[in-house]
């Protein structure tokens, strides 16, 4: 039989400063479905990226003295960069497009001219309002109170020659595909779009779709003066992703139409209205649909980096683990709405669903069969009418979560699971297994309820698989479970695991977390991050590489916090330390101290560290400073100490 495919993709991000726990909250929904759907036995297409180009990213690089390219190249693959977030959180997504990989900057071009020669794009003069950090252009009747209606920004005037891409031409069609059909997802996204941007005053405007005021774009190859507009570049990356208009990919034909688009609903105007238009003026299919989901939100606003109010994903997946802080974006967040993030609401969610409702499940059925059998459950049979319910839901649970997947209701699939979990929690207090086990005659009863115990786990276990790949893991571990045991089949039937199945009981899966602890702990953490709107540390202009005593005062030294060391593979001497310098952005220094010190003993720790000095690379890693250390000979011996500081000092602050 042939196989069943599946093509999902998130944005492709703007790699314009790190990304926070609103992106990282697209992705892990996105990674859940690639999850499920392969769970199922679909074969999965999941693309992520980022779209490199635009204005805001030439200024910032021309502000960080860097070329666009070298800066995008620092947020994307550097250190604690897009490709390690995702690579943290567990994302498993087959392909990543970058927008300047060489094979989309040439399919962008020739699209471009395709659709200019179809008479779909015009020169003309753009004049109006546009927003820098959206990329957007804007009539003045489309502000809100004189700024963007996306992010609430200021806009600026802005006249250029341009090229315009004829959306007015399918407007007809666009709204058809709105109102006629469920292209665009949850319902309640399609008013807005209809409303404001296509039956509002003056239709559907044309879209400029070329620049001139900045060179950071792919070039219109025909007109050397302009780029592309970065929506018009950044929305085929769906298609050049599978090999349109390129010979780097051959999966159009299997994979396209896509199934489903999630995206943020600030940009569900660009992926509803103008990608349909610029897929109909090329006479391509359509992806089947766009799903626009909610942003977190705190306090009420919107995250966003400008504002200061950004969530690290790092910090909390470190402090937390990964699973944990997936399953928290997922469980608690209905994903077409905003939900309001908190760390007392994350919290919260880990003791309760995590720890004390799945954790204590597992950790309890397996001690108990551990302490009454020795670890091995003989062949059972004894059913009792206590038993029904459990027995009901749990057979009944694949069809309903299954019923929620299909909707992207990720937070209602687990509510379902959560269902059956505390009710297997409750089957215990009712059946209290250890009163049971002081009957030797009632040793086959006693197995088979621990039996219906461990086969809800399993089949609750196999469903939570796309949330927390790795606990599942170790749960199916603890309980025993085989290969086929694991399987979407076998989470449709009740008494799967085979005879004499064995548990291994491990350590608690879900630790409990002190609330208070933990709060105060982020609190200081995250006050670092909130220092958006301070001004940066001032450095120093370097130094140069000569040692004479009027360079040596120019160094710069600073008190720096050590986040975390690690050894650098191949190297016998090289240890890799993650900085805090008082700067905002994590700084890298490598020093050769490993025969004195161990990584472990150094985090925490604050050092001293000159970071005036130019980049060197050791080992194809960039050191950015030196570590300062005393050396003195013992017993013939060399011997090294770093310089260590008082904890109380700041990070940042000048030794003079």
């Amino acid at each position: 039989m042939e196989n069943k495919t599946f093509y999902i993709t998130t944005p492709i991000y703007y790699p314009s400063d790190k990304l926070h726990i609103g992106h990282t909250y697209c992705t892990v929904a996105t990674d859940a479905m690639a999850r499920y759907k392969r769970l199922t036995g679909y074969d999965v297409m999941f693309l992520t990226g980022t779209d490199e180009h635009g204005q805001k990213i030439e200024d910032k690089a021309k502000e960080a003295g860097v070329t666009p390219k070298e800066f995008v190249d620092r947020i994307v693959e550097g250190n604690r960069g897009i490709l390690d977030l995702w690579k943290l959180m567990n994302i498993s997504n087959d392909r990543f497009i970058r927008t300047t990989d060489e094979y989309h900057v040439k399919a962008i071009q020739r699209i471009f001219r395709r659709m200019y020669d179809k008479g779909d794009i015009y020169k003309g003069t753009y004049k109006g309002k546009y927003c820098k950090p959206c990329e957007s252009f804007w009539t003045e009747s489309q502000l809100v109170d004189g700024k963007c209606p996306d992010c609430g920004r200021e806009v600026q005037d802005a006249e250029e020659e341009a090229y315009f891409f004829r959306a007015s031409k399918y407007a007809q069609r666009v709204c058809d595909l709105l109102t006629g059909t469920d292209f665009l997802q949850p319902a309640s996204r399609v008013n807005e779009m209809v409303n404001n941007f296509i039956q509002c005053e003056g239709g559907l405007q044309d879209l400029c779709v070329s620049r001139t005021s900045f060179t950071w774009g792919i070039p219109v190859d025909f007109d050397d003066k302009h780029v592309v507009y970065v929506w018009l570049d950044a929305l085929f990356n769906y298609m050049t992703a599978l090999g349109l208009e390129n010979d780097a990919h051959h999966d159009l034909d299997k994979y396209w139409p896509a199934d489903v688009h999630f995206v943020g609903k600030e940009i569900v105007r660009f992926h509803a209205i103008y990608w349909p238009a610029f897929l109909m003026s090329l006479d391509l299919p359509l992806p089947k649909h766009v799903y626009g989901h909610g942003w977190l939100v705190m306090d009420g606003g919107k995250m966003s980096k400008s504002k200061g109010n950004v969530v690290d994903p790092y910090i909390l997946a470190e402090r937390f683990g990964v699973d944990a802080l997936r399953f928290f974006l997922l469980r608690t967040f209905p994903f077409g709405s905003d939900g309001n993030f908190s760390n007392e609401l994350l919290i919260n969610t880990i003791n309760v669903d995590l720890a004390n409702d799945l954790g204590n499940l597992v950790s309890r059925s397996t001690a108990m069969v551990e302490k009454y059998f020795g670890g091995t459950l003989p062949k059972t049979g004894v059913a009792e009418s206590v038993d029904d319910e459990l027995l009901t839901m749990a057979k009944a649970l694949r069809g309903k979560y299954e019923a929620q997947m299909e909707k992207y209701q990720f937070q209602s699939a687990l509510e379902e699971i959560f269902k059956v979990i505390a009710r297997a929690n409750k089957y215990i207090d009712e059946t209290a297994p250890w009163v049971l086990a002081k009957d030797e005659s009632r040793r086959d009863r006693l197995a088979t309820l621990l039996f219906n115990l461990l086969e809800t786990v399993r089949i609750c276990t196999v469903l939570l698989t796309p949330f927390i790949p790795e606990s599942c893991d170790k749960i199916f571990e603890q309980i025993g479970a085989t290969a086929c045991e694991r399987t979407w089949e076998s989470a449709e039937v009740f008494g799967v695991l085979h005879d004499g199945v064995s548990v291994r009981k491990g350590d608690a899966i879900f630790p409990r977390i002190d609330a208070a602890a933990e709060l105060k702990e982020l609190e200081a953490l995250e006050g670092a991050a909130k220092n958006v709107g301070t001004p940066a540390v001032e450095l120093e202009p370097y130094a140069t590489e000569s040692v004479d005593f009027d360079t040596f005062c120019k160094s710069d030294f600073r008190a720096v916090k050590v986040k975390s060391c690690e050894a650098v593979k191949k190297s016998e001497k090289l240890l890799r330390f993650t900085l805090d310098d008082g700067s905002g952005t994590d700084r890298q220094i490598l020093s050769g101290i490993h025969k004195f010190y161990e990584p472990e003993q150094l985090v925490g720790k604050t050092l001293l560290a000159i970071i005036n000095l130019p980049p060197r690379k050791m080992m194809g890693l960039e050191s950015c400073g030196m570590l300062i250390s005393a050396v003195h000979k013992e017993s013939g011996e060399e011997k090294l100490h770093l310089v260590m500081l008082d904890d109380a000092i700041p990070a940042g602050a000048k030794m003079c």
